[in-house]
Order: structure tokens, then sequence, then C-alpha cells
């Protein structure tokens, strides 16, 4: 009996540490080095439809009246700490290098209540309105920290990519531009948005290695079994959509790149952009990544690799503020 049940348990000290090394392999991710920073993180909310709020915004010492805002949308289940995180701090070193504000604000549902018709939008039974949310919220930060209303953007990743894209297709009068990262378009079926007529300018970025959002298009899930929402478009066909709905014609300008922030030819990452632009300098980018999963490429953090290979170049984060610069003029 006592042979039986040191067996037993050195079984399950053996399952214990199996399953241990199988979530530091494939989930385990240590978090970024904090940047010498020279502004401050602060943590504040905001009443909308009743309920609180919460969002965190970063602006550099001395910023000046007239700054742009950039908001950046975390993923699914997530907050605006873990996205701020996650794109390794990438926005808050832009906006002291560059002047602008930057705002990580949280969906308080599990996704973002983006065009898709299938998702995580409610809270105690009710879908969230993200898109009242999220103007209310821009027009706070306009009228408490002065920033320029011309010169409002959004990007995210994931949920917040999706988010993104529904900003850019309804309300295009209040964000200049947006940036999608591991997001696509839904298909006919599954799209649930009111178009205003015309988009935003609009920058995608994904990889062909997502397993979650597919750059050929297809059902949202990971191995088909989890975060189910819906059937999206392929990459291409998302930009053709923002191709036909702003009416630019002509054939996108091609640019493959190779960019390598490592010390090895071998570790090089190619990425390809794809722009069309018209007479009204509105703008579309797809950006590929070869070979890249599902999140922000940048060198600053590397993400778990159950979401897909994770190329720390090109620096996303720098990609999206040159686009978005690019819209101000």
């Amino acid at each position: 009996m006592k042979k039986i049940l040191l067996r037993s348990l050195f079984t399950l000290l053996g399952l214990i540490a199996l399953a241990g090394g199988l979530f530091a392999y494939f989930l385990y991710t240590p978090d970024p080095d904090m940047p010498q920073l020279s502004g401050v993180l602060r943590k504040a909310t905001i009443q909308v439809d009743g309920k609180e709020r919460t969002y965190r915004t970063y602006l550099p010492k001395g910023l000046a009246q007239g700054a742009p805002l950039v908001i950046v949308m975390h993923g699914s289940g997530q907050n605006g700490t873990q996205i701020r995180l996650e794109t390794g701090y990438g926005f808050d070193r832009l906006a002291d290098q560059y002047g602008f504000g930057v705002v990580y604000p949280s969906a308080s549902s599990f996704d973002w209540n983006d065009c898709s018709k299938v998702g995580g939008f409610k809270v105690d039974g009710h879908e969230l309105d993200h898109v009242k949310f999220l103007t209310l919220l821009t027009d706070k930060l306009i009228a408490e920290n002065g920033f320029d209303p011309q010169r409002v953007f959004a990007t995210g990743v994931s949920s917040g990519g999706f988010m993104s894209l529904r900003l850019a297709i309804e309300v295009p009068a209040r964000f200049r531009a947006v940036a999608a990262v591991s997001a696509n378009v839904p298909v006919a079926d599954n799209f649930k948005c009111t178009s205003a007529g015309q988009s935003t300018s609009v920058m995608i970025m994904n990889g062909t290695e997502d397993p979650i959002v597919q750059y050929g298009g297809g059902e949202t899930s990971l191995f088909g079994l989890f975060y189910k929402g819906g059937i999206l478009r392929s990459s291409q066909d998302t930009a053709k959509f923002f191709v036909d709905l702003n009416k630019i014609g002509g054939n996108p300008v091609i640019n493959p790149e190779t960019n390598s922030a490592l010390f090895s030819d071998k570790n090089k990452t190619k990425f390809e952009r794809a722009l069309w632009k018209n007479e009204s300098k509105t703008e579309v980018e797809l950006v590929t990544i070869f070979g890249g999963g599902h999140g922000m490429p940048q060198p600053h953090w590397k993400r778990p690799r159950l979401v897909g290979p994770s190329p720390i170049s090109p620096n996303g984060p720098v990609l999206i503020w040159d686009f978005f610069a690019r819209q101000s003029r």
C-alpha cells in the first residue's frame, strides 16, 4: 500500500511539473523592463450611461497645448494596463519623443463592442456602447488637456484592433486615423456596423502566421476551440473594404522591406507595405508581417508562444505613429 501511495504521489508531482513546464513554455512571458519616461501614468474614471468606466493616461512632461492624442485599446479579457505592457511601453516612449498624449481605456466587457455580431460585449445583460464611451472620453480629455480635436488617433490589438476599425467606419469625423493590429473586418453575415459613407485613414497590420485572426480570413478562434468570434474577411479583403468605401482607384504602391533589430541575418523579419491613396489624402495601408503571429511586433516584449511567432521587428508602435503623423500633414 505504501509503495502504491508513493507511486501515486510521484505520478501526481510529475503531472504538476509537466503542467508547469507547458505553462512556462506556451504562456509565460516576463514583463518588459520599465523605461525612463518623463511623465507619469494616471488612473481615472468617467461615467457613461450611469456606469463608471476606467482609463489610464500617459502625458509627457511639458506637453504643449494642441498636442495629438492616441487611444490604445487592449485585447479580449484584458485592460489598459496590460496593453501598455504588451506594446513594450512603445507609445509612451514615442509620446516623450514626439510630444503627444496616450490614453489606455478599459472595455469593462470581455471584448470591445466592434462590428462583429459575435463576442462578449455584455455586462449585466446589456451590451456596452463603446463608440459612445470612446467619443465621450475623447471630449473629456480634449477639454481637460487641450488636445487638438483634429489630431485624435485610435489603435488597438486584437479586440482593440476590431474596435479601431469600428471607429473608422462609424465616426470618421472624430478620429483622424486608426491602426488595427491582428484584426480584420467581419464578413457581411457577421457585420453589424452602420457606415458613415466613408472612413478615415486606416492602417491594418497583420501577421501571416496568426493562429487566432487568420491572415487569409475565416473564423476567429484559437485552434478552433477558444475565442470564437465569427467569420472575418481576409486581410487583403479588409484593405479592399476600406479602399472601396473611400473610392480609392488604382493599384497600391507596394514596398517590400526587411527589418532586423537582432545580430544575425537569419533573424531578419520580412514585411510588406501596400498603400492606397486618393486625392482627398485618405490612405489605406496594409502592413503584412511575414511569419508574424497574433499581436503587435516590437522589440521590448515577447508574446507567449501560444499565439504564434513573436518577431521583434518591425517596430509596430513606430510604424503606427509614422502613419498617424503623416495623416496630420
